[in-house]
């Protein structure tokens, strides 16, 4: 029987398998920077603070929003920007920060830089999240507001009646409560309307 110290470097097994190895233990290293990274990245942009750095968001969206029931409220709850806007399932969370890479390239082209250039651009920017709001059944509003929760005893006769709608899925969150972080465009223009495609 041949002595396992007598075979050449490159036969024994243990050499064979050496390099490889190094490779598995760096992509594996190499994977998990990313994940800590991306992590990190998700957290730090889902920020509110890291949303308006830019001043076309604070000047504009943030100061909308402020004053709305989402800011302040008799309980001191207080909803961020990524409450509404964000995901927060990963897949879906990646998606929307790849999309949001557009805020960044209309920041540097200057395109709504001046409040008269945000106003010119309000309904087409309000149309982009009504109709992503109406795709996921007004997934966001939802992680907060349940609506099998609602006490019906306790709500107006319109409001009943819009909540039961959303049962049958004739309705949305956004169908009714679209202005209540933002002002609504000056068009009158609704979610309803944008998604039967009036413009």
């Amino acid at each position: 029987m041949a002595n396992e110290n007598n075979r050449p470097a490159a036969t024994r097994p243990a050499a064979k398998w050496r390099p490889h190895f190094g490779v598995a233990v760096i992509l594996l290293l190499t994977g998990a920077a990313a994940v800590l990274f991306g992590k990190f990245a998700i957290e730090r942009t889902n920020r509110t603070e890291f949303c308006i750095s830019c001043h076309e968001m604070k000047d504009n969206n943030f100061e909308e929003y402020r004053d709305t029931i989402h800011a302040k409220n008799r309980t001191g709850f207080k909803v961020g920007c990524a409450d509404c806007h964000v995901p927060r399932e990963l897949g879906d969370t990646l998606l929307r920060k790849l999309n949001a890479a557009n805020d960044v390239v209309q920041h540097l082209l200057g395109s709504i830089d001046t409040p008269d250039k945000f106003e010119r651009r309000r309904t087409e920017l309000a149309k982009r999240v009504w109709a992503r709001m109406k795709a996921t059944d007004s997934r966001e509003c939802r992680h907060c507001h349940d609506v099998a929760s609602m006490d019906p005893d306790k709500q107006g006769k319109t409001a009943r009646k819009q909540h039961l709608k959303m049962g049958s899925g004739e309705r949305t969150c956004i169908d009714c409560h679209f202005g209540i972080a933002h002002k609504e465009p000056a068009d009158g223009l609704q979610p309803t309307d944008s998604v039967a495609g009036k413009s």
